[in-house]
């Protein structure tokens, strides 16, 4: 069965998705072409689509994200089959001033010095396009699908399902 695939310029709509979640999958480029993934604290995300990170400046991510920009997000809430993935591109922010506005005292246990830390850089992600796998997480509705995929050998499509592809202009 073909995926039913909505498109949209509304990147508050992709927003709204991952607002409630605070851990994303970065995925970065390494020099040598390798993907390199790790966990990532997401700070509010703007409305316009800018996501912001803090970082030490001496990772290797900030090595990676200058040498390949494009880079990838991965949110997921299994408990709401809800997944997310975005794609943007990174850019190495060192202002003084943005970092302590997004600064929370939660950040203290990663950079014990606080926020005028000198290792400390944001990486900002700027969506170009994001994807949302959003299907309804009930028993009964996935109880349905194995009775049905068992019976036919087709694979059940709950009418919920929604894949929206959102690229911000």
């Amino acid at each position: 069965m073909a995926e039913q695939v909505a498109q949209s310029n509304d990147v508050t709509k992709l927003i709204d998705r991952i607002k409630d979640i605070k851990i994303a999958m970065l995925t970065t480029a390494e020099a040598n072409g390798h993907l390199h993934s790790r966990p990532m604290y997401t700070h509010k995300p703007e409305e316009d689509g800018t996501l912001w990170f803090f970082t030490e400046q001496d990772s290797a991510k900030i090595d990676e994200v200058q040498h390949e920009r494009h880079v990838n997000l991965g949110y997921s809430k299994p408990e709401d089959n809800l997944y997310v993935s975005i794609s943007g591109t990174a850019t190495v922010v060192n202002d003084r001033t943005k970092i302590k506005d997004l600064w929370s005292e939660g950040l203290r246990s990663w950079f014990p010095k606080g926020s005028d830390d000198p290792n400390i850089s944001l990486l900002r992600i700027d969506i170009e396009r994001g994807e949302v796998w959003d299907q309804p997480s009930n028993v009964l509705v996935n109880a349905f699908g194995y009775v049905k995929a068992v019976a036919t050998g087709e694979r059940y499509q709950p009418t919920g399902d929604e894949h929206v592809q959102v690229t911000p202009k």
